[in-house]
């Protein structure tokens, strides 16, 4: 829901917070990040690199010494920037070229999504393309030249040397590169901007959904495409659309992706929640690491797909989805951690993942049983002697298969469940992004709220009404005023554009299911706050950011 505002905005980032050094003993490097309370960058505080943390202190040095910026952002769930950071960030080689002739600076996205939507915009403008970990390379007053995402480590020393040569002999062609992509950017932000809305039509929808369906997987369900992510916004749209037109072709495409996602490597088929995204059109091998406003929207989606269907099947994901929730994301103060990371032991998906012998020692006598309603087969197989836990069929089918009463083989698979669950918590877990984000959150009580309406499960709703409460708490004060972050007691960075929409549309959300005129009343000190610091009339666009000091 992010709005961009020109990219002259870009220069009002730098009024921002200092650190200082304050290093540890107990490892061979530590760096200015070991200060801030990021995991992301708390990640990266013993690297050999010299790291600092975006702010007004670091831009002001790269001034002062007049030398080039790297720009290295991502997150701590990104399993791409960790095997960069192995590669790259902890070697002393490529250490020794970045701090001798540039400022690096590390920033976490997920905390910082103004930084990454201008950089993200040059390096698109820059490739046509993006991702995580993005490298922007920046002139000293922040303005970007040259980037791009994964780089190896050869190649990594390579782009080092040639960017620090051409800095130290031919600046001036730098410069020219950065105003021109500066130029190129206000100009396509200015074509957005000045664009008038065509007249919209019900012939307008019939055509967008028409073309959409041209690129349906009519057998795994999603587009037919790879990688595949489980864009609960698109398939909400589509289920709004198939149920108001009465459309089954498209109602059953809806609900053949929820049901291969369901079932599919995606989704931890022994304690619940989706993995960011699939690698491949089948939804087996997931980009293990668990997001939570995706399994907020999720937890939308699956319960208003409950709700037009009443599939069991939904109703099981939403429960499991929500014990995930609160067995391994919330936090003391009742607001919920961000992610987790895919990798653990150094490996991605190592906590996930079953060889055949793991599998017949947890289970003994219940490993035939395990290994067909799981496919520890063909399909179910990824690499390295590891299978995926996946389904294929429904519960009924393979019950009538097997000479099961449902009720028995439900019951079946709970005990097999909780096994495997028991063993599985014995491993080493995969990192935790500790950091509460509001608008994540805000997203997560929407998700909260909407299994309550699906489910009736008034434990749900309780949930939902702790989180939000500590929301309004914690993060925003009495003029309507937002904060994005908060860790370990404190609320930190002004809030952005999402945190404002989401958690207005979270308390509007709770006033529909509670017909408490508090949260209406909330929800309208937001949207006041929000039209008064983050609009521009003049254009018609909201800022995703604002300058705003304290």
């Amino acid at each position: 829901m992010q709005i961009t505002c020109n990219y002259l905005f870009f220069f009002a980032l730098i009024n921002l917070f200092s650190c200082s050094p304050n290093p540890m003993t107990n490892h061979k490097y530590t760096n200015s990040l070991i200060n801030e309370t990021s995991p992301y960058l708390l990640q990266h505080a013993h690297n050999p690199v010299n790291w600092r943390a975006w702010n007004d202190a670091t831009l002001d040095l790269a001034k002062k010494e007049h030398k080039p910026i790297l720009i290295s952002i991502g997150y701590s769930a990104c399993h791409w920037c960790h095997v960069m950071e192995h590669e790259s960030f902890e070697n002393e080689e490529v250490a020794a070229i970045l701090n001798a002739s540039f400022i690096c600076i590390k920033v976490d996205r997920e905390e910082r999504p103004d930084v990454d939507l201008v950089y993200m915009n040059a390096i698109q403008a820059i490739t046509g393309q993006g991702g995580w970990p993005l490298n922007m390379f920046a002139l000293p007053d922040a303005r970007p030249f040259h980037g791009g995402t994964y780089f190896r480590k050869d190649e990594f020393i390579k782009v080092l040397n040639i960017i620090a040569k051409e800095f130290a002999s031919n600046e001036n062609k730098l410069i020219e590169f950065a105003d021109e992509l500066q130029k190129g950017i206000v100009k396509q932000e200015s074509t957005i901007q000045q664009h008038k809305a065509s007249e919209f039509n019900k012939a307008t929808l019939t055509e967008s959904i028409a073309n959409w369906q041209g690129n349906f997987d009519s057998v795994w369900g999603g587009d037919d495409r790879a990688p595949k992510f489980p864009l609960p916004n698109n398939y909400m749209y589509l289920m709004q659309v198939a149920n108001q037109t009465q459309n089954k072709e498209l109602l059953n495409h809806v609900n053949n992706s929820l049901i291969r996602m369901a079932r599919g490597g995606i989704y931890d088929q022994i304690r619940g929640g989706f993995a960011r995204y699939s690698t491949d059109k089948y939804w087996k091998v997931p980009h293990f690491e668990k997001m939570l406003y995706d399994n907020g929207q999720l937890l939308s989606l699956y319960a208003n797909a409950y709700k037009l269907t009443k599939n069991n099947e939904y109703k099981r994901v939403i429960d499991e989805t929500v014990n995930w929730l609160v067995a391994e994301m919330l936090n003391i103060d009742n607001l919920f951690y961000s992610a987790l990371d895919a990798d653990s032991e150094g490996e991605e998906g190592k906590f996930y993942v079953w060889t055949e012998q793991e599998l017949k020692k947890t289970l003994g006598k219940d490993y035939d049983f395990a290994a067909l309603y799981f496919n520890v087969n063909k399909l179910g197989f990824w690499e390295h002697q590891n299978y995926i836990l996946i389904r294929d069929g429904s519960d009924e089918l393979l019950a009538k298969e097997q000479g099961y009463d449902l009720a028995q083989f439900k019951q079946k698979t709970v005990e097999i469940k909780t096994k495997l669950l028991q063993e599985r918590n014995k491993r080493i877990k995969p990192g935790v992004d500790d950091k509460s984000l509001t608008s994540w959150n805000a997203l997560t009580v929407i998700g909260l709220l909407d299994a309550y309406q699906a489910t009736g499960n008034k434990p749900y709703f309780e949930l939902s009404m702790n989180t939000l409460n500590a929301l309004i708490t914690k993060q925003m004060d009495k003029n309507g005023k937002l904060r994005r972050n908060f860790k370990e007691g404190k609320s930190t960075i002004n809030g952005f554009l999402d945190d404002y929409a989401f958690l207005g549309q979270a308390c509007l959300k709770m006033y529909e299911t509670s017909f408490d005129e508090t949260w209406l009343k909330r929800a309208e000190k937001l949207a006041d706050y929000t039209l008064v610091h983050f609009y521009d009339a003049e254009e018609g666009f909201y800022y995703n950011a604002i300058e705003e000091k304290g």
